[in-house]
């Protein structure tokens, strides 16, 4: 009878010549993605290596968002939520699963996006930051004279005082008086934001109605609703009498009255007056955030100035007169931060050196990345979607934690190519720091510096979905790919620009950093303003150009679709077809809706239900009645052109525009909707393709065909590359030389060089950032720019174009 072997000893068995065996836990070097199919994703499988930075390109609408930011990070994030315990992911947001057949090897993911920070009006730079906060401490330990903690110097914290009595057992009972005092630093007139408001009356109701006529003209204020059966069941006023009747005490009701509990039909309510109500419904957000009629309510009605007490520091006179170094902190709060730097370091506190160790540190990191012209007091809401993403990439660059996933959308988005080189080299220190970076990218100095590239393609939407392309730049840029062909693409000068029909005077712009700047903008013409970021572009054309009349205003205010918002919706295409379907059948519009009558009873016209299991993610599915066409099957059975709705909603825009031209179903304000979206990019997205699966570029060239149908003289686009592909840039261009030909004047506010090269015009600003830009360093044309090399624009447009030194 054999023996069996002895089994291996555990440990190496190399020979030391051979070295070590590596361990198994550094087997563990890519992230595993097999099987994605997330959007348009069509069975995707690729091998992302750790602690690498991997470039994600392709035309917009491939689905690069789809595979880094809807599979990766969202399972990433999803894994950590479940890590909690079930009480505290009762509070979180439920992530569905992503459709993908395997992923492993994933770490830690956190995304930098694009998205503004918040829409608060309270909120600062300086706030969304730590930087705020150790001022306050700073000023708390060291400013004279001494008004209190670091709340003292909050403009989002209140003085608050009170006393009374309070029973204490010890023994007997008996009641002990207290007092308690919260020193804050709150403004009391425009508590902490910085302006007080001043009301229209007559933008707010109509005097010669009555309520009950319809009176309000405030947004959502109907006498339909619970408004109306408030305003009739206070008894404050007759709702049945024009407002201009109404005694004073009952005017004063209506507009100024305190909160009032009261009973309205058996139902406890609380009853306040017009204008208070206003303030906390609508002037509670940044107005920048609002819905656009909100918006232009809020624009035509209320009056925002300058609050005379704080002079729109926010704060009260105790925390404005404690100073260090002979400043206090609304003035350290203005400064521009490079120059704050400069103060903080030279400030000697022994007792307080770990705190300005962090605070140099910090305010550092925002000259670093480019932000050194920003002041801490920028409301945040006004950041551009570039300054956003890199505000949230200084809270990262000081972090200790490495093997961590960051992921990026567009970080060169708002970018001029001399800031580019900047943000590669932040990139490459999160890398090098033992970090894996992913980027969703365009530029070609941004994809160059790349140890791993994933290109997909080959064209976009249900054409896309692929990865057509894996591996180093050097073999993208040899690649038959869309990207490989364009990637060493370069535009040319114009060897004629146009001739220009008048100009637009500006005189003496002096918004933000603008420094009494007069400039001529030539109309009829294509005209480019240009200048490193922060150098003064959109205070000059969006503080002293885009309100006038007969100028459209195009910028990068995000859509915040729901998934029931797809683009027929957002662009009002869906109107006109409703009609025309029901008058082509003999029945009611609203029967085509499936926000309305014609919705499916069981999804309510979602086309999935969505489960929720609790503690666990949700679960979406189609719906298994509709199957997911959204409509009830008896509105299926009318057609125009021989398709029923749904069919029409799940076309392309492109085919869209081909079926709305001709026949039967023609409707030519539906296919002036469709030709747009064609115009801009767009003619692969679905009609009813919900608003939450598309990117970022995609929803701003959304916006932008939507803008294309007002009627206005002087278009303003701020940069529209953002999001677009080398390959789409020549559409772009296409669009305005259209734009232009048809007499419109087109102004752009951009830093791509190939739009700058198409320029007719070109305004230069600068030279540098905040208080060292402000002024037009050039005006001509784009011939006139390179052959000068007077500015940092100039050489880097000589470089882009090849123009002889």
């Amino acid at each position: 009878m054999s023996t069996p072997s002895a089994a291996p000893a555990p440990g190496p068995a190399a020979s030391p010549a051979s070295g070590p065996v590596p361990a198994r836990a550094d087997s563990h070097d890519v992230i595993r993605v097999h099987g994605a199919r997330e959007n348009n994703l069509q069975d995707v499988s690729v091998e992302l290596p750790k602690r690498r930075l991997t470039v994600f390109t392709g035309v917009s609408g491939s689905g690069k968002s789809s595979l880094v930011f809807g599979t990766v990070a969202a399972e990433s994030q999803r894994l950590i939520n479940e890590t909690y315990s079930a009480f505290v992911q009762g509070f979180m947001p439920t992530l569905a699963r992503p459709d993908v057949d395997l992923l492993d090897g994933l770490t830690t993911a956190i995304i930098v996006d694009r998205e503004r920070i918040g829409a608060n009006p309270r909120s600062t730079l300086g706030t969304v930051t730590d930087v705020h906060a150790m001022l306050r401490i700073l000023f708390s330990r060291f400013g004279q004279p001494h008004v209190g903690s670091a709340q003292a110097f909050s403009f989002n914290t209140p003085t608050v005082r009170a006393s009374g009595a309070i029973a204490v057992e010890r023994g007997a009972k008996r009641a002990e008086k207290v007092s308690f005092e919260q020193i804050g630093g709150m403004c009391p007139r425009c508590e902490g934001m910085g302006s007080v408001t001043d009301f229209d009356l007559t933008a707010l109701y109509d005097d010669s109605k009555s309520l009950e006529e319809g009176a309000l003209t405030v947004p959502g204020y109907t006498m339909d609703g619970w408004y109306g059966r408030i305003f009739r069941g206070a008894g404050f006023f007759p709702a049945d009498r024009p407002i201009r009747d109404f005694t004073a005490k009952q005017l004063h009701a209506l507009l100024h009255h305190e909160p009032v509990r009261i009973k309205v039909e058996g139902i406890n309510v609380t009853y306040e007056g017009l204008i208070p109500k206003i303030q906390k419904s609508f002037l509670a957000k940044d107005v920048d955030a609002m819905q656009p009629h909100v918006r232009a309510f809020v624009e035509r009605a209320v009056t925002f100035t300058t609050c005379p007490d704080c002079d729109g520091t926010r704060l009260n006179e105790g925390a404005r007169s404690s100073r260090i170094a002979g400043k206090n902190i609304a003035d350290v709060c203005a400064m521009q931060i490079t120059d704050l730097a400069q103060w903080v370091r030279g400030l000697d506190e022994p007792g307080v050196a770990p705190l300005l160790t962090a605070l140099r540190d910090a305010l550092d990191a925002f000259v670093e990345i480019g932000l050194g012209y920003l002041s801490l007091d920028r409301p945040s809401g006004t950041l551009s979607g570039g300054e956003a993403q890199r505000t949230k990439m200084v809270r990262h660059l000081g972090s200790a934690l490495t093997d961590v996933t960051y992921v990026f959308d567009e970080p060169t988005v708002g970018l001029h190519p001399h800031d580019v080189a900047r943000m590669n080299d932040l990139l490459l220190r999160l890398r090098d720091k033992g970090n894996t970076v992913l980027v969703v990218e365009h530029k070609p100095e941004a994809i160059a510096i790349a140890d791993h590239v994933v290109d997909l393609g080959p064209g976009a939407g249900t054409a896309g979905g692929r990865v057509v392309y894996e591996g180093t730049v050097e073999g993208l840029r040899t690649a038959d790919t869309l990207t490989g062909r364009h990637l060493g693409y370069r535009a040319t000068l114009k060897p004629e620009v146009r001739t220009p029909t008048g100009a637009l005077e500006i005189r003496g712009a002096s918004t933000h950093n603008l420094r009494d700047v007069d400039v001529d903008v030539p109309t009829g013409v294509l005209v480019v303003v240009t200048g490193v970021a922060g150098s003064g572009k959109s205070s000059l054309i969006h503080g002293a150009l885009a309100k006038r009349e007969g100028v459209v205003t195009i910028d990068q205010t995000a859509i915040r679709g729901s998934r029931r918002s797809n683009p027929a919706t957002y662009t009002g295409l869906l109107e006109p077809v409703r009609k025309a379907f029901a008058k082509a059948n003999g029945v009611k519009p609203a029967l085509f809706s499936a926000n309305s009558e014609g919705a499916c009873p069981v999804c309510n016209g979602a086309g999935v239900i969505y489960t929720d299991l609790a503690m666990m993610a949700g679960v979406a599915t189609t719906c298994e009645v509709c199957e997911g066409r959204r409509f009830q099957a008896s509105v299926l059975e009318y057609h125009l052109g021989g398709k029923d709705v749904a069919e029409v909603l799940a076309m392309p825009a492109a085919d869209a525009a081909t079926y709305f031209a001709e026949g039967e179903s023609r409707v030519p304000a539906a296919l002036a909707i469709a030709q747009r979206l064609v115009d801009v990019g767009l003619g692969y997205v679905t009609l009813g393709q919900p608003l939450t699966t598309l990117s970022g570029g995609e929803r701003q060239r959304l916006r932008l065909a939507t803008h294309l149908g007002e009627k206005g003289g002087v278009y303003v686009l701020d940069e529209p590359t953002t999001g677009l592909h080398l390959a789409d840039v020549a559409n772009l261009l296409g669009l305005l030389d259209r734009l232009v030909d048809a007499g419109r004047s087109v102004i752009v506010i951009e830093h791509h060089q190939a739009v700058m090269a198409h320029a007719d015009w070109i305004v230069d600003l600068g030279p540098g950032a905040g208080h060292d830009g402000g002024r037009v360093v050039f005006e001509g044309t784009p011939a006139d720019l390179v052959a000068a090399r007077s500015t940092l624009t100039g050489q880097h447009l000589a470089d882009y174009v090849g123009a002889p030194a």
